[in-house]
């Protein structure tokens, strides 16, 4: 966390900068550690100062801020990073802030309770090598045929190699396991050995789920880290269907029991009745064989 979806909805939540001039950039009072950053809050407040933000985009799984001159400030928020526009759920673990002229948003948080999120401002040409060249295409945009010429070949199983943001941008560990629930395919399958349905089936399940969760703004988890940039929790969370849930009865087939294992000292829940190496549970086949008749013959 926060994966895609929770990126997008702050990066929405921001929107509303887009116009405004950068006033100052400065590091609040913190007695945590400091986080990674580049270059050092004084120069960052130097090249960012009096500049416009232009855009606020994202890359992956990352948060990018346009100026007017073309350099980007990543935010990576990591495992509790998030980007406000409201008060910040406390003032201790604040990292980052940044004050804009005009009316409406006059200020943006960056708040890291566990310090593991990075800030770094690029030139134009440094974010096309750090950033562009490094992480495939976005997870909303990947195609089914590029998301098998990324993987079909590995020997991977399929959760670890979605988890690689060199071949799919925006996929984490919670999604993963929702998107391979709800195509069917069991997490431990080698991606060499998946058919071409199952590659459509994961393919549409990925926009599926992810668009879902950007509906509901994210998940926020027990620790109730998460938040949006109004500091409200998500709600896709009250949505998950295998993550978190071992021990429990599948939603679906209602005869399986979730499943928790360790896939790259990752946790990994499915449902061993209707997440089948090959062929579909009942429960699936009715949704998916039309799907797959035409598919197949395009």
């Amino acid at each position: 966390m926060p994966e895609l979806p929770e990126v997008e909805t702050m990066r929405r939540g921001v929107m509303e900068a887009v116009g405004r001039r950068v006033e100052s950039v400065t590091v609040p009072p913190c007695s945590c550690r400091p986080i990674a950053m580049s270059p050092s809050d004084r120069q960052l407040d130097r090249r960012m100062k009096g500049r416009r933000i232009d855009d606020v985009d994202r890359r992956g799984k990352r948060l990018v801020i346009v100026l007017d001159n073309q350099d980007r400030l990543v935010i990576e928020p990591r495992m509790t990073g998030i980007l406000l526009v409201a008060d910040p759920p406390d003032v201790d673990h604040l990292r980052l802030q940044i004050d804009l002229s005009g009316d409406g948003v006059n200020r943006l948080w960056f708040w890291d309770r566990r310090g593991l999120g990075t800030v770094t401002l690029y030139r134009e040409r440094e974010y096309q090598v750090a950033i562009d060249q490094r992480l495939g295409v976005d997870a909303l945009q990947i195609s089914t045929e590029q998301l098998r010429q990324k993987l079909s070949s590995s020997r991977r199983c399929i959760k670890v190699a979605l988890l690689d943001q060199s071949a799919v941008a925006g996929i984490g560990n919670l999604y993963a396991a929702e998107i391979l629930f709800a195509a069917g395919v069991d997490p431990r399958t080698r991606c060499d050995r998946l058919t071409g349905p199952q590659w459509r089936r994961i393919h549409e399940q990925i926009r599926v789920i992810l668009e879902d969760a950007i509906r509901h703004e994210g998940s926020t988890l027990s620790d109730g880290t998460y938040r949006n940039a109004l500091n409200d929790p998500g709600g896709y969370q009250n949505c998950h269907r295998v993550y978190d849930r071992a021990g429990q009865v599948c939603r679906r087939c209602g005869d399986g029991q979730i499943r928790r294992i360790v896939q790259a000292q990752r946790s990994t829940f499915f449902c061993p009745r209707c997440q089948r190496r090959s062929g579909l549970h009942s429960t699936l086949r009715e949704d998916f064989h039309s799907h797959d008749r035409s598919a197949s013959l395009r």
